[in-house]
């Protein structure tokens, strides 16, 4: 009798193990439909990720309930991995088990009945949750309830199967299970008898439990939640290049014919992998700004779109050809969701797989202005002034310094030679709100005895408005230019009050040549501050708060040094958003939404003013002239004006000098 369960157990276990292996067969053919993409650098690096986001959870506990319920049952499986190739191992050879440990096999088989407990329990509390109390992410539209449910279930029955398959075993030999570690499964013995009765339910629920196993491991590839596969290569995949940097295009390569993506040919391997590993958890799409205020962009839909869309070409007829209306841009994506990303990344902040989702909206972004010239109208204008005034507004190039006259700001070409290079920046040269941020940030270099000199006609946009509005043939030329230009002088360091210009400067200059050291000025001023070179005096006390810019936070990091200044110019911290830090809400100007309207459900910069005006604050602070546009047309909007200012950094360090 054991000899015939043996062999019919190795057959169902072969076949049960072809057939998954045939479907990720299938799967990897699946991600050679894209383009190559170097992701194997750096190896240790890429491990140390893979313990802290899949293994530490790092992603998934920033929601600190569904986080630990997801933990508990992550860690359940990788523990019970070794309970379920001993049952493989007694099913092939009746008997065999895991004793060679010695000493280990009585722990483990402990530590095992303890975590199949707590993963039921877990799995209990997350079944009461999902039907009863779902979370608003996960009652959207297009969310599969029944695959969680269904998902769940088998893992439920998976530590039950388990569970009752070692109590019948302890009431069958319970002389064995006197010296073994099932403490648990041996109190459910007296439920299965004794003797020839407890031995067939052993083998009731070992066949139960292992059909189970092999047929969940089946399900997987066929379900949402084959990310239980694909998540620890995705993030071990992900990318290692400085966070938020652009993929720059080729442009001299004359063998390309095809520039950004309209398919997903165009897009690479990692970015269909991506599609794979979307558990559609929604936690992109609830941060996202655009999706809050009522437009069309949902981050999720962008990548089960890519895997949509890689499913269909996998089933297509060897030498079949797509129609236009099939192709990932417009049959799948349309160009209204793709033109609402601001940029802001609180999607890929929140992805706890790592799914990179700017990339694929940025790669059809350039697919639609460069190959088919499709953008906004108010786009034409904004590309006109670039070209033109090297500015996206249609200010004279010759007025780009006039705002230092008569302020004996040195000028990099009479001085040749400067310690730092203060990039102005294309809002701190011409807009009139932000030049007083430019005079106030100078005023305090020089107070702080910098050594400092601005380029004065010679800085051009620095190419991040034009690059995130997928013109890379113009964003390039005007880096170039700008490289050309600050290498020319031997320019190492660069401050600058723009977190656009920060994140192009130092990130994405270095992809053409341009290596510089670049500081935000509230990291500058910081500095300057704990050195004793300003000093401080806290003016009147007032209420204030402080929003985080995207590019600023998510981008590069930097809560701790705005946050720092404030508290000494003001004497007190800042008031906390509800939404603030890494979580922070998108003024709306970014990703080159600073210059479209904005046609398409609510304003975000009104959202964001709103969630600041609840604090009842006297002044709003910043560090970015794109915000402090935004949340100044949102508290005149508000009709809040007159009670409420909007100030950066700089204006409140100079009201509480201390000359």
């Amino acid at each position: 009798m054991a000899s015939i369960q043996s062999v019919l157990f190795a057959v169902v276990l072969l076949a049960s193990l072809t057939l998954f292996g045939m479907r990720v067969r299938r799967l990897i053919s699946g991600l050679k439909l894209g383009k190559q993409d170097g992701r194997f650098d750096r190896p240790w690096a890429r491990v140390a990720r893979v313990l802290r986001v899949a293994f530490g959870q790092s992603k998934l506990l920033r929601e600190p309930f569904a986080g630990l319920l997801h933990f508990f049952i992550f860690w359940g499986f990788v523990i019970l991995l070794a309970a379920i190739a001993e049952s493989i191992v007694e099913g092939l050879v009746p008997g065999a088990s895991f004793a060679f440990l010695g000493v280990l096999y009585a722990p483990l088989l402990m530590l095992e009945d303890g975590i199949a407990v707590v993963v039921t329990v877990v799995v209990v509390v997350s079944l009461i949750r999902r039907i009863a109390f779902p979370p608003a992410r996960l009652a959207v539209a297009g969310h599969s309830k029944q695959d969680a449910l269904v998902i769940l279930s088998l893992i439920l029955a998976v530590m039950v199967t388990m569970l009752c398959q070692n109590g019948a075993r302890a009431a069958h030999d319970p002389q064995a299970v006197q010296n073994s570690g099932h403490v648990v499964s041996a109190m459910l013995a007296p439920l299965f008898g004794s003797g020839t009765t407890a031995l067939a339910w052993f083998w009731t629920f070992f066949w139960a439990h292992m059909l189970i196993v092999l047929g969940f491991l089946n399900y997987l590839p066929f379900s949402k939640h084959l990310h239980v596969l694909s998540s620890i290569p995705n993030v071990y995949f992900g990318s290692l290049e400085p966070r938020g940097a652009i993929r720059p295009i080729n442009l001299a390569d004359e063998t390309l014919t095809k520039y950004g993506a309209t398919d997903i040919g165009d897009l690479t391997w990692k970015q269909l992998l991506d599609g794979y590993t979307c558990t559609e958890c929604g936690r992109c799409t609830s941060v996202c700004p655009a999706n809050a205020t009522g437009k069309m962009l949902n981050p999720k839909k962008i990548v089960t779109d890519v895997r949509a869309r890689v499913f269909e070409r996998m089933a297509q007829a060897p030498g079949g050809k797509d129609e236009p209306a099939h192709l990932l841009l417009d049959g799948f994506i349309t160009e209204q969701e793709l033109w609402a990303c601001t940029t802001c990344m609180a999607c890929m902040q929140e992805c706890p797989v790592t799914i990179e989702h700017l990339d694929t909206i940025m790669d059809l972004r350039k697919g639609l202005v460069l190959n088919e010239s499709r953008f906004p109208d108010e786009l034409k204008v904004t590309f006109s002034n670039l070209e033109r005034n090297f500015t996206p507004w249609g200010f004279s190039h010759a007025s780009r310094a006039d705002w230092a006259n008569g302020l004996d700001i040195p000028i990099m070409a009479e001085k040749k030679h400067a310690e730092y290079l203060f990039w102005v920046g294309c809002a701190g040269s011409y807009d009139a709100r932000y030049q007083s941020v430019t005079k106030a940030f100078a005023r305090l270099l020089k107070l702080a005895g910098v050594d400092f000199a601005i380029l004065g006609t010679e800085e051009k946009c620095n190419g991040d408005p034009a690059r995130r509005m997928g013109n890379e043939y113009l964003a390039q030329q005007l880096m170039g230019e700008n490289i050309a230009t600050l290498n020319g002088y031997g320019v190492t360091k660069i401050l600058v009050t723009c977190p656009h210009c920060l994140q192009s400067l130092s990130k994405e200059y270095r992809q053409f040549g341009g290596n510089f050291e670049v500081l935000h000025h509230s990291v500058f001023l910081d500095q300057l501050v704990r050195e004793g070179r300003l000093r401080l005096h806290p003016a009147a006390k007032r209420r204030l708060t402080f929003h985080d810019p995207c590019y600023l936070g998510r981008y590069n990091d930097t809560y701790d040094e705005p946050r720092r200044l404030i508290d000494g110019a003001t004497g007190s911290a800042p008031m906390e958003m509800e939404r603030s830090r890494s979580r922070s809400f998108c003024c709306g100007a970014g990703g080159g939404r600073m210059w479209m309207e904005e046609r398409e459900g609510r304003r975000i910069n009104l959202d964001r003013t709103d969630q600041a005006l609840a604090l009842n604050p006297d002044v709003i602070g910043t560090g970015c002239p794109f915000c402090m546009t935004m949340l100044t047309d949102g508290i005149k909007e508000r009709g809040a004006a007159e009670r409420v200012a909007v100030k950066d950094i700089a204006e409140l360090l100079v009201e509480a000098l201390q000359e």
